[in-house]
Order: C-alpha cells, then sequence, then structure tokens
C-alpha cells in the first residue's frame, strides 16, 4: 500500500470565464465555485497545483479529425453565419454554440487532461484531477451534448502508451457514448458507464446490449438506470460492477469521469444521489491503488458541482471536510445554510430491486465471457505520439508558440498559485 499519495491537480482560471450564452444550462463558472470551495478548505496545500498547457491542434488532432479542429479554430461568434454547412456538419449550433474564445476552452480543458495522464504516465503522481475535463459526448469529427473536444479519449490515449489496458468508469447520468464510440473495436479500453436510459434521454445510447464488437466485444459495458435511483442501490451495483471489472480486466490505469448531473436535483438529471452516494463510488475507486485520473463532466445547479467535486478532491486526499462553508468568493451561492453535503432528494426510485438484480447478472454474464484475463498479444502499445518541432519562420506569427507552451513538458515552480484574482467576475 502507497503511504501518501501524491496528487496533482489542474486549474486554470480562464476555464471559468467563457461563457456559452444565457439560456444554455453548462455554466464553466461552476469550475471558478470549484476552485475557490478548494483554496477555501486549504486542499491546495497538499496538492501539486498546475495550470495545463494549451493542448496544440496536432494533439487535438490525435482523436479528432483535422479538418473538425481546423473548423474549430477558425469559427468565431462574428464569423459563424458565413458557415451554414460546416456548423450543420459538426454539429454546431443549439446545444454546442459557437462563442466567444471557444477553441481556448477547449485547449485548455484538453490540455488538463493530456497533462494528468502524461504525469501519470510518468509516475510524478498517483492520482491526477482536471476537473474542467470529462467531456464524454464529443465524436471524432462533431461536437455533442455541450461537448467539443473529446478530453477522455485524448488521455486515455495518452495512457495507453505506457499502459497495455485503461479501464473508463462513467458516472455521469448521461450515457459516455463519444469514449465508447472511440474504443467499441478494441480490448484495450474497457468502458463502464452508469447511467439514465430510456424515454428519449440523451443520448438514447447505452442499452446493456451494446457489448462493444470485433476485438473490442464484451469491453463496454452499459449499466442502464431508471429515474430516481439512490445512494443505496447505485452505490451498490457500482461496487458490485467494479470489484468483478477490475478482478477480470487487471486494468494498467483508471479514468474515471465523475460528471455531476446524477446528483438530486439537478436541472438536467433524473438521478436522486446524495453528494455522499457520489463520492462514495470516488472512494471505493481509489481503493484499487491504480494510477487514476479523475475528471469532471456534467452538472447544471452549480453549487451543487461545486460541493460534490470539492468533497471528492477531499476523498482523494483521504480529507475529512467540516460540513459549514468557509469563507470564499462564492459564499453567496451557497445559501441559506452555507453547508457541504448536499442530501439526496425525494424522488421515487422507479429502478426496482429485480430490475436492479437482472441488469447486474447481464453484466456479470458478458464480464465472465472475458473471464480468462485478456490475452497477453493485445494491440501494440503505439509509440509516443510525434509532436513535430516548429520552424518559427514558417510559422503564422499568430500561431507562434508562446514560452508558456514551449515550457509544457516541464514543471515549474511558479506554477503552483494560491488562486489568481483572474476570476472576478460573476455570471448571472
Amino acid at each position: 500500500m502507497r503511504s501518501k499519495d501524491r496528487i496533482s491537480y489542474f486549474y486554470d482560471g480562464d476555464v471559468g470565464s467563457v461563457y456559452f450564452g444565457p439560456n444554455h444550462p453548462m455554466k464553466p463558472h461552476r469550475l471558478c465555485m470549484t476552485h475557490h470551495l478548494v483554496l477555501s478548505y486549504e486542499l491546495h496545500k497538499k496538492m501539486e497545483v498546475y495550470r495545463p498547457h494549451k493542448a496544440y491542434p496536432v494533439e487535438l488532432a490525435q482523436f479528432h479529425s483535422e479538418d473538425y479542429v481546423e473548423f474549430l479554430h477558425r469559427i468565431t461568434p462574428d464569423t459563424q453565419h458565413l458557415f451554414a454547412g460546416e456548423l450543420a456538419r459538426y454539429n454546431l449550433g443549439e446545444d454546442c454554440p459557437v462563442f466567444e474564445n471557444l477553441f481556448e476552452f477547449c485547449q485548455i480543458y484538453a490540455g488538463g487532461t493530456i497533462d494528468a495522464a502524461r504525469r501519470l504516465n510518468n509516475q510524478l503522481c498517483d492520482i491526477a484531477i482536471n476537473w474542467a475535463g470529462g467531456l464524454h459526448h464529443a465524436k471524432k469529427c462533431a461536437a455533442s451534448g455541450f461537448c467539443y473536444i473529446n478530453d477522455l479519449v485524448l488521455g486515455i490515449l495518452e495512457l495507453l502508451k505506457y499502459h497495455a489496458r485503461v479501464l473508463y468508469v462513467d458516472i455521469d447520468v448521461h450515457h459516455g457514448d463519444g469514449v465508447e464510440e472511440a474504443f467499441y473495436f478494441t480490448d484495450r479500453v474497457m468502458t463502464v458507464s452508469f447511467h439514465k436510459y430510456g424515454d428519449m434521454f440523451f443520448p438514447g445510447t447505452g442499452d446493456v446490449k451494446e457489448l462493444g464488437e470485433r476485438e473490442g466485444k464484451f469491453y463496454a459495458i452499459n449499466v442502464p438506470l431508471k429515474d430516481g435511483i439512490d445512494d443505496t442501490s447505485f452505490t451498490r451495483l457500482f461496487k458490485t460492477i467494479i470489484s468483478k471489472v477490475v478482478e477480470t480486466y487487471q486494468p494498467g490505469a483508471i479514468v474515471l469521469q465523475c460528471g455531476a448531473d446524477s446528483l438530486a436535483g439537478d436541472r438536467l438529471g433524473c438521478f436522486n444521489l446524495s453528494i455522499d452516494g457520489h463520492a462514495e463510488c470516488v472512494r471505493f475507486v481509489k481503493k484499487f491503488n491504480l494510477p487514476l485520473l479523475v475528471t469532471g463532466g456534467g452538472g447544471y445547479t452549480k453549487e451543487n458541482v461545486a460541493r460534490c467535486w470539492t468533497v471528492e478532491t477531499g476523498v482523494l486526499l483521504d480529507t475529512e471536510l467540516p460540513n459549514e462553508i468557509p469563507e470564499n468568493e462564492y459564499i453567496k451561492y451557497f445559501a441559506p445554510d452555507y453547508s457541504l453535503k448536499s442530501p439526496g432528494g425525494l424522488m421515487e426510485n422507479l429502478n426496482s430491486k429485480s430490475y436492479l438484480s437482472t441488469i447486474k447478472m447481464q453484466v456479470l454474464e458478458n464480464l465472465r465471457c472475458i473471464q480468462h484475463a485478456p490475452s497477453v498479444q493485445m494491440q501494440e502499445v503505439p509509440p509516443d505520439f510525434y509532436i513535430p518541432d516548429f520552424d518559427e519562420d514558417q510559422q503564422n506569427p499568430d500561431e507562434r508558440m508562446d514560452q508558456h507552451t514551449q515550457d509544457k513538458q516541464i514543471q515549474r515552480e511558479d506554477e503552483y498559485y494560491e488562486g489568481d484574482n483572474d476570476n472576478d467576475h460573476m455570471d448571472g
């Protein structure tokens, strides 16, 4: 057993200042709120805090198509009217609007997940956290469900350079379809998603019968749930399935997507989990003592998102947090009781014991099909992706590397900071 986990935490204040638009449920401002709550509990003193590098287009194109990355790079709110065809092709519009600094937003949250994976690969930490990441719906050539770049796929590709098998676990209320699809044909990544399924619920995929195909058959696991699932049923099912998965698959590293829209009272969710129930899943995964990359994801009642990810940061640090929220810049959001824990709701749990039992049996049955630990002849470990040296003279001056980007592989002393005042504004 490790005596003390070394934890790397990635945050850039700029990520919380982008604005999807007045009626859009996604509020990146929740990331500033989370960070300030983490600071107010002084958790930053127990971790290494880094500002992530902004992922280069060439890094984003390790998964996404070059034309799509290029389009995200080029499009702005002022020019979007000129690109009706491309907007439709790349699924940009109401759910995935074009907003100011869209590409930089993608570069920051994807850079955080890539950096997190690299630090784990180089054994510079045991656990790496990027609450800005977890945008699991983005596809190779299209945006989807508020997600533009799939940082999780990029992080997993990075981990695959050092690990023969990577386990991806998703507790967002929505199916982790983009990650599942990216690895649907390979046994080198097992994807496990617990999500609401049915009644035309977005994205409409994630039936227990979706298993993966070809080499990836039985390496995609879906746990479709109904409205109102509570802590007891969720955590019991989660622990049973994840224990069996880890025992059977024996991953070298785990990526955990902690979407907070599975909490009770979420604007877009329909589950009934308390923060304690949600955090129990994080605690359980941590116990396997495997290199662990933790991201955010959905979550549309921002004060609960901030509470949840702060509690989970505490869980990853083995630190129990007092329930009374300390003074911080966003304290008024936590009125009237200023308490950290949120209880589950009062929704009816539509998941009967027999329904949950059936799902569990189906999943365990599918796992038995790969019981005899994955074959040694797994697909080749890919080489480290080649990032070209840029010729300063040939480069567009607007795209020339800034010093920070050049330093991205170097651990800089001055990157440790206690919350720059770069996010003093609020959104409505």
